[in-house]
């Protein structure tokens, strides 16, 4: 490999940072221009980068792979035998643009934006560009994403497109071509976000000083630009996401999360007369704006793929009435058919009577493998073709056309597939400087890039976010062949000012309206504080278990036999330290968490994560006795640091009252449970000293009476004591307090039935005295729990 004329670098501390930094010939690189000269962009960054030690440099990266782990951010993993999730692949040296070059970059984007949106106008219209020849009617008919049952629908906004993001790369001439256009559900923004913050923690002090133009103005723009869609006060804006099992569910959540709005699933939403409504726990709440992150054809099982379990029948028709302003418009995907690169400049021409800005790849449009053969034997420059012109790029395609395929090899097996009909030259994309086991080596590089449409017209992200090929094959973008993902600074020669998402901005937004916890997600939380409460319950359970093991004495065999008879009913393997049904109680809480990530803290999440990882990690290695109890020590710890963050710093919104509600449900039902066989007559000696043990309260039970455990003291204690946390009458009241303070608890003078349920409980419980209480007495009440459960179920999380 040759490299470019490089200059001299001998005193320069920008070239010392760059070592043996080799440009490939013949290839651009965005460090080095074509005279072997550092661009402007890059020289201060190079400078500061060359002062580094290695150590100080593995510190720093250290720092942003710490930061996406916290986060949870990472990508899955496809293959033979399934997917797998794994960390984010952060190359941390972002790529420099400077803010002169991004203009240009910005301005062709913008008309192609606007080209798109026309186009996408007369396709789903009047259709003049088919009529008058200027795209093959075979083209648009033979594509699964153009929509016949969308042609005529008028997007309620007046817009059909919002939010578009572009591959582009710069080539052999050192221009800018677009690569792809993503109009379906482009995503990838939201990683963008979470790239800069792990970069400006790995160059701190650089990145505040440096220049770069912020990234929140953007956001701040395009959300304003939502809000001004809404109909009036009483409707709402939605993020569409297909669910957690998406590959890019996280960035779903994260994007919800930043912006404040409200994450959504197919079956949230229902169409009720012509208008799409979400299933809150206040009822239905008419939704006006959705932003899709959801393929079009799963959108609508009634007119569009009837076997989609994702999306909400009627919602085509709730578009055709004008009632939902859909982001992006349904069909939209159509636009990215490959083939459709081929007749843009000449469209540009008639519509615009300019040319594009920013050039097509070069695109042919073949119409048989025949035309494909001839192309290639016309062109000095390999031609690859897309498998099928009239479908989306797939991950399969961009691989080939970044060059993990031999170029012959794949043009030979295009040539042989009867349906070919497109032909796409090869480009050998610009490199840049990533750091490799010998520094910074270049490696080949494409950016996505968003375009946003705002009150002001279209806005470009001053940024995005680059995919940088692997140091083996540097040209193999995709992460899922081993390429990883960079940031991309935009440098500009004047200071640049603060800015954050909320911004010095006129426009207030309307404050959300309360009750408007979609069901689903109100459904979630309960779980999580049961599922969270019931882990909890077991540790302690186990722990006096192992612990009493540990210091078996012939009188406690019997207490011990008892209490290991109790926990295989509830499925804990007694001859586990550390048994498996507690990791599978852990994981059904993180599932639950996993769809509320949007309403979730981030702490919490952590800390409920960690929690989990540690008891994978004990499970095979802990042994019996002793050494379970010193670990279920660690467990309970973890537990009550993850129920302390989320109760103490959670918002007392509607969704920390369902977490609540939960929790106090299954402590207050594993409380009746144990009472009813440790307080029973059967009970083996000690078994109430365990039932106070269990229930924390060992310390109060001591001091609040001068006797040794008795049969009225125990239940006085944990029945019955207001004022103890551990107790079933705390908990009931707690359910009440927080019932009380939910939608149509209480309407009209009158209680919902739910709400005269746990008055009724509580009352019947609170009469009773301590001495009349029998193990008959607290099963039944433990049924009455669960009665409040069936009936909160069927009225808010249905």
């Amino acid at each position: 490999m040759q490299s470019q004329n490089q200059g001299p670098r001998t005193g320069d501390p920008a070239h010392a940072a760059l070592g043996n930094y080799q440009p490939i010939a013949g290839t651009p690189d965005e460090a080095i221009d074509a005279n072997g000269q550092i661009r402007p962009a890059w020289r201060g960054f190079l400078e500061r980068f060359a002062t580094m030690s290695d150590e100080d440099r593995a510190r720093r990266f250290s720092l942003g792979d710490q930061y996406l782990q916290d986060e949870g951010v990472f990508f899955r993993q496809y293959g033979a035998t399934g997917s797998v999730e794994r960390a984010w692949p952060l190359s941390h040296v972002p790529v420099m643009i400077h803010e002169r070059e991004w203009k240009d970059i910005s301005e062709g984007l913008i008309q192609r934006a606007d080209l798109l949106e026309a186009v996408m106008a007369d396709l789903y219209g009047d259709n003049r560009l088919v009529a008058n020849g200027h795209l093959p009617a075979s083209l648009i008919a033979a594509s699964p994403e153009w929509l016949r049952p969308l042609v005529g629908a008028k997007p309620a906004s007046g817009n059909f497109l919002h939010f578009l993001a572009f591959e582009i790369g710069r080539g052999p001439e050192g221009k800018w071509w677009v690569l792809g256009d993503r109009t379906q559900a482009p995503s990838g923004a939201g990683f963008a976000l979470e790239n800069r913050l792990a970069t400006s923690r790995v160059f701190s002090d650089l990145f505040a000083s440096y220049n770069v133009v912020r990234l929140a103005g953007f956001f701040r723009d395009f959300r304003e630009g939502l809000q001004a869609q809404l109909r009036d006060r009483s409707g709402s804006l939605g993020i569409l996401s297909p669910g957690p099992l998406n590959d890019t569910y996280f960035e779903h959540a994260y994007i919800a999360r930043y912006l404040g709005f409200m994450l959504v699933e197919g079956e949230d939403l229902t169409v009720h007369n012509g208008e799409v409504m979400v299933r809150t726990v206040a009822g239905l709440r008419p939704l006006s704006v959705l932003w899709r992150r959801l393929d079009s054809t799963y959108a609508d099982p009634l007119e569009l793929d009837e076997t989609s379990q994702l999306g909400t029948p009627g919602i085509v028709s709730a578009i055709r009435r004008g009632n939902l302003s859909m982001v992006n418009a349904l069909g939209s995907g159509v636009l990215e058919t490959r083939a459709l690169l081929a007749f843009l400049p000449r469209i540009c021409r008639h519509l615009n009577g300019e040319p594009l800005k920013m050039p097509n790849l070069a695109t042919w449009w073949c119409g048989d493998p025949a035309k494909l053969e001839e192309v290639n034997a016309n062109t000095d420059r390999m031609i690859i073709g897309s498998a099928l012109a009239t479908r989306p790029l797939n991950e399969r395609d961009e691989d080939s056309l970044f060059g993990r395929d031999d170029p012959r090899e794949f043009a030979r097996r295009i040539a042989q597939d009867p349906r070919m009909t497109v032909a796409q030259e090869i480009v050998s994309l610009s490199t840049t400087p990533a750091l490799g086991p010998n520094g910074l080596e270049p490696r080949a590089m494409a950016l996505r890039v968003f375009v946003a449409r705002t009150r002001d017209g279209w806005k470009v992200m001053p940024g995005g976010y680059a995919r940088i090929g692997k140091a083996q094959d540097s040209n193999a973008l995709a992460m899922q062949r081993g390429g990883s993902v960079a940031d991309v600074w935009i440098v500009s020669d004047q200071p640049v000012a603060p800015d954050t998402l909320t911004g010095p901005s006129s426009r207030l937004l309307a404050p959300p309206l309360p009750g408007t916890l979609p069901s689903r997600a109100a459904d979630n939380l309960y779980w999580l504080g049961r599922y969270v409460e019931r882990a909890e319950h077991r540790i302690r359970l186990l722990r006096a278990y192992h612990a009493r093991l540990a210091d078996a004495g012939s009188d406690e065999a019997e207490l011990i036999n008892y209490l290991g008879i109790r926990l295989g009913w509830m499925g804990l393997d007694i001859n586990q330290g550390v048994p498996q049904m507690l990791s599978l109680t852990l994981d059904k809480a993180i599932a639950c968490a996993s769809r509320v990530r949007d309403r979730f803290s981030i702490d919490g999440w952590m800390a409920l994560n960690d929690l989990a990882k540690t008891v994978r990690e004990f499970a095979p290695k802990v042994q019996v006795g002793d050494d379970a109890a010193r670990a279920l020590n660690v467990l309970l710890r973890k537990v009550s640091g993850f129920t302390g963050l989320v109760h103490e710093n959670m918002y007392r919104f509607t969704g920390w009252r369902f977490l609540s509600i939960g929790r106090s449900q299954e402590r207050a039902i594993s409380m009746a449970a144990l009472l009813a066989v440790f307080g029973s007559k059967e009970a083996p000696v000690g078994a109430l000293d365990l039932a106070i043990e269990i229930g924390d309260s060992v310390m109060t039970h001591r001091q609040r009476y001068s006797v040794s455990t008795h049969h009225d003291t125990v239940l006085d204690l944990l029945v019955f004591d207001t004022l103890n946390p551990r107790s079933i009458l705390y908990h009931l009241n707690s359910i009440r307090d927080q019932v009380s303070a939910l939608p149509g608890a209480n309407e009209g003078g009158m209680m919902s039935p739910l709400m005269r349920t746990v008055t009724q409980v509580i009352g019947s419980t609170a009469s009773r005295t301590p001495d009349a209480i029998t193990a008959e007495d607290l099963h039944r009440l433990g049924n009455e729990l669960s009665t409040i459960s069936e009936q909160l179920s069927a009225t808010y999380l249905k």
